[in-house]
């Protein structure tokens, strides 16, 4: 399965080319590539997977390495800790999703939407607020040793909103979707 074309813009622009650089290296036209990235037309499956091919073939031989985005400070969690410190935690660092740690083992993640779906469920603030976070937790974010390439993380990107780095089994940072456009031009 492909990505969704909107992919073709912000990949182009992470590696640093050109529509037309992308276009001779897909075997495309420059105006085919402007069109799809403009959503005025949709593609082939043939030429959109050309397109993605070219893209692929490009980081892995640029070889961008996730440790070039992460995030160092990683703000977490402790599992004991209540939930109303994550939502303080998530309130001051403008984070929308924190991991969860046991001690320095990750055990899960809390989310905007994980506390929200709590209250919409009926529970009242006031006790979702006291619950250890254990108790409402998700799985925990994916882990990535960081010389993982920024393809691989963009695609986990599209299914988890973090990933997780880690050096020797220690976690050394996180990257969400946010630390992609850092390396935008």
């Amino acid at each position: 399965m492909l990505p969704s074309l909107e992919e073709i813009s912000k990949r182009r622009r992470m590696l640093g080319l050109t529509q037309k650089e992308l276009a001779r290296l897909a075997g495309v036209s420059q105006s085919l590539i402007a069109k799809l990235e403009s959503g005025k037309i949709d593609s082939s499956y043939t030429k959109a997977k050309a397109i993605f091919d070219a893209l692929k073939g490009m980081e892995i031989k640029r070889g961008v390495p996730v440790g070039e985005i992460l995030h160092s400070e990683v703000v977490s969690i402790q599992k004991d800790d209540k939930v109303s410190k994550a939502a303080r935690l998530m309130r001051d660092y403008d984070y929308s999703q924190l991991p969860i740690f046991d001690g320095e083992r990750v055990v899960g993640s809390i989310s905007e939407k994980t506390i929200l779906s709590q209250i919409l469920a009926g529970k009242e603030l006031s006790q979702v607020s006291e619950l250890p976070v254990e108790e409402v937790m998700e799985e925990a974010f994916p882990q990535v040793g960081e010389d993982t390439p920024l393809s691989l993380i963009s695609s986990v990107l599209q299914v988890y909103p973090a990933v997780l780095v880690s050096r020797k089994g220690k976690i050394v940072g996180i990257v969400t979707k946010a630390d992609l456009l850092k390396i935008l031009p």
